[in-house]
């Protein structure tokens, strides 16, 4: 990421239908420096860019990976298919914010024109470099737009995401959703508060050197207890502190211990904040916790971000990938899509096929979800 200079990059991204931090120059440069998105983890980074002059017309970091780990966007199956033709599917090309399944802008540009140069540029990289495939997850609709009129294939998935309705605090929020749904609500913050566990809410800026190391602790515990080790390495949540304070928000469960309150549990959400610095989207990232309390997962995760996406008026949460039990909690389905080129003709087409039947099976499942709203009168988000 040293190749541009931030300033110039930022400036770029500023000027995107759909900027998110995530695509920021310090948050990619924390994914290389920390060691997180690196080749030894199979996450090699080359940058595009287009200039005019002095002036950055576009540009797009690219990865070139080993593996499909780190995407949330899922093409095992095609990878499979390929091994089983003798054929190899890696390395393959993404265009993406690793780990980060977050839709925004990926092909940043000044101009329609330059954004379809941009992309003209990496097809035709992936074409010399003899790579299998493009994948650019996770795009917004202008990035969608030029996939599509340069013959990209687009795959349609489901997300589940909370719209502010003007509520004018959490029980006024309550009281848009069904009974069902607003009791359920109650009890399970019932439970949580007769536990003991009470929240406080830091922002990156204010937050101290407990807080963040608390922060990391909880995120690498949740990985491995799921079996899993943790994609983020500890430089990247040093350098958030560092670079991006303003783009976080930390809740932090707390009870009675030994040494007086003591953290248990904590979620963390990124912002994007509009011109005047006033937050405007959320985004549900980690969570984790030392102690195990019922109900503490759609306390910190959900109820206690909407509450506070509440009181500073934030238009949108966004708690991220898959997750049914999302609706119960008022963040409704929309639809986010990924683009794809592929380089063997035959798999092109096979695979052309495949998400033809996918978008129908998706179109059915937002017909399907749009009849268990929670809230009292059917309110769908806007895609």
């Amino acid at each position: 990421m040293d190749a541009v200079d931030s300033r110039v990059w930022d400036a770029l991204l500023a000027t995107q239908a759909t900027p998110t931090p995530f695509m920021r120059h310090a948050y990619l440069q924390a994914m290389t420096d920390s060691g997180s998105a690196i080749p030894q983890t199979g996450w090699a980074l080359r940058l595009l860019t287009l200039w005019q002059g002095e002036q950055l017309a576009a540009a797009c970091p690219v990865w070139l990976k080993g593996h499909s780990r780190g995407e949330y966007v899922f093409d095992w199956a095609w990878a499979e298919a390929y091994e089983r033709h003798g054929l190899p599917y890696y390395p393959k090309a993404i265009v993406a914010s690793p780990f980060t399944p977050v839709p925004g802008t990926r092909l940043l540009a000044r101009t329609p024109a330059d954004r379809t140069a941009l992309l003209q540029a990496l097809t035709g990289w992936c074409e010399a470099e003899a790579l299998p495939s493009l994948h650019i997850l996770f795009g917004d609709q202008t990035d969608q737009t030029a996939c599509q009129q340069a013959g990209l294939m687009l795959r349609q998935q489901v997300q589940f995401h909370w719209q502010n309705a003007g509520w004018r605090d959490f029980e006024d929020f309550l009281a848009g959703l069904n009974q069902d749904k607003r009791k359920k609500i109650r009890q399970e913050r019932r439970k949580v508060r007769d536990a003991g566990v009470v929240f406080r809410t830091v922002t990156g800026a204010e937050a101290s050197d407990a807080d963040w190391a608390f922060v990391q602790q909880c995120y690498q515990q949740t990985y491995w207890e799921h079996g899993n080790p943790p994609y983020l390495q500890p430089g990247f949540f040093e350098a958030m502190r560092r670079d991006m304070p303003e783009q976080w928000v930390i809740f932090i469960g707390e009870r009675a211990g030994q040494q007086g309150l003591e953290p248990m549990a904590m979620s963390l959400i990124g912002l994007q904040r509009d011109a005047a610095g006033l937050p405007k989207v959320a985004y549900g990232r980690y969570w984790g916790a030392t102690q195990r309390v019922d109900c503490l997962h759609f306390e910190a995760c959900y109820y206690q971000p909407i509450a506070w996406c509440i009181a500073n008026g934030v238009q949108r949460f966004e708690g991220g990938a898959q997750g049914e039990h999302k609706m119960a909690r008022a963040l409704l389905p929309v639809q986010t899509a990924s683009a794809h080129w592929i380089a063997h003709p035959g798999f092109a087409e096979a695979i052309g096929r495949f998400l033809q039947r996918e978008r129908e099976g998706v179109s059915d499942y937002m017909d399907v979800l749009a009849q268990h709203s929670p809230l009292r009168q059917l309110q769908a988000p806007q895609t």
